[in-house]
């Protein structure tokens, strides 16, 4: 195979980028041949390859190798399975499926591993991230203490809300700020330093804008080894801030304003404290900037890339569709621990979270909800700049 035709369900906002990426032939070994759509109106958004109705067409059409999904979040199980099952290499936008139960029915239809199968976590691409990674990983900050990420860079106006009947409800979005824009964050809070074994999340339901979801989370997060970890996010906050700090054994790593510093003790922390006489000392440190580059990386278009390669060459995925599951289960359990208003323990209990979930889907006050015709009509690129 020297091409794989890829189709593509889900015309949006973010299908539609992608479309447009593979049409203008930025992605070697992709190729663009068909989509699908149940909106008349987004099916006409792309006019340059045929287009189905639906993703039973779509894949029963043999014009493709490979299936990428951007559709509404409660629609990527189903069509996952459809693809898998059909013998297709699958791509998913994140988040993998709106409840851990569910991605692992996904997960499990995965049976043929010669199919590749991946999620969409584009900011691992990042130079930045990956060189935190790389310290953590690698243990030049030593033992880490205490970790503090603010993400409140997601501002959505109200009318971004308005813009789809799905949006931020619980049948058609299965959560807010967490299912929707922070997956990126906590996947990478959980590539970066591993999943916490327990944590305690206090969420603002439809603080900032008329919706049923959350806009608004404070997390605490415990690891295994006694390190914490608060976590922040917001879509009501204007300007908004992206900031991790890393307190460790070895001084303290801090990422803002696309710069990476460390203030790196000359003496660990620990051996400090036992050693010295000084009443009131501190260890001595030096400074640095840890050069990480002015991009973001290749974004969507390395993760399409790696995609390719991963069909064509064996290339080893970014981000594999299993890990997607990690992310979900943070936000989960956050959501699950703001509903209780207890602490939830880790591995997350799928059930008990589905259960809660329903109930939630069947109270809705949004059931009904139509998108508004003022809300379709505006550009909402710039949502999506992130």
């Amino acid at each position: 195979m020297k091409k794989v035709r890829m189709g593509i369900v889900g015309l949006g906002n973010i299908g539609l980028a992608h479309a447009n990426c593979l049409l203008a032939g930025r992605v070697p070994g992709l190729e663009l041949t068909a989509a699908a759509d149940r909106n008349p109106a987004k099916r006409a958004r792309l006019q340059s390859v045929r287009v189905y109705e639906s993703v039973e067409e779509l894949i029963a059409s043999g014009m493709i190798d490979a299936l990428l999904i951007c559709t509404p979040h409660p629609n990527h199980v189903d069509a996952g399975i459809k693809a898998l099952q059909a013998g297709l290499h699958v791509l998913v936008e994140k988040p993998l499926a709106i409840q851990k139960a569910e991605a692992e029915e996904l997960l499990a239809a995965h049976k043929d591993r010669k199919k590749v199968f991946g999620v969409v976590f584009n900011q691992r691409t990042d130079p930045a991230y990956a060189k935190i990674r790389q310290l953590v990983q690698c243990g030049e900050l030593g033992e880490i203490r205490r970790i503090a990420w603010t993400a409140t860079e997601w501002f959505r106006p109200e009318i971004y809300y308005q813009s789809s009947a799905w949006r931020a409800t619980w049948g058609g979005e299965g959560g807010g700020v967490l299912l929707n824009q922070c997956p990126h964050h906590l996947d990478l809070l959980q590539w970066i330093f591993g999943m916490p074994k327990s944590l305690r999340a206090h969420c603002s339901f439809g603080r900032y804008h008329d919706i049923e979801v959350e806009d608004e989370v404070i997390a605490l997060l415990e690891y295994p080894t006694g390190a914490k970890a608060t976590f922040i996010s917001s879509t009501g906050e204007a300007p908004g801030t992206n900031r991790l700090e890393v307190a460790c054994e070895r001084g303290r790593l801090l990422f803002e304003n696309g710069r990476l510093c460390f203030d790196r003790n000359e003496v660990p922390t620990s051996q400090f404290s036992r050693e010295t006489r000084e009443v009131f000392g501190k260890p001595p440190c030096w400074k640095a900037e840890i050069p990480v580059g002015s991009d973001a990386g290749g974004q969507h278009l390395e993760i399409l890339r790696n995609f390719a390669a991963a069909i064509l060459e064996d290339t080893p995925l970014i981000a594999p569709a299993a890990e997607g599951l990690f992310s979900l289960e943070l936000a989960n359990a956050m959501l699950l621990s703001a509903w209780t208003e207890q602490p939830v323990e880790l591995p997350l209990d799928a059930a008990a979270y589905s259960k809660h979930l329903k109930k939630r889907i069947a109270s809705s006050r949004f059931k009904d909800k139509k998108a508004s015709p003022a809300a379709v009509s505006v550009d909402l690129s710039r949502s999506f700049a992130r």
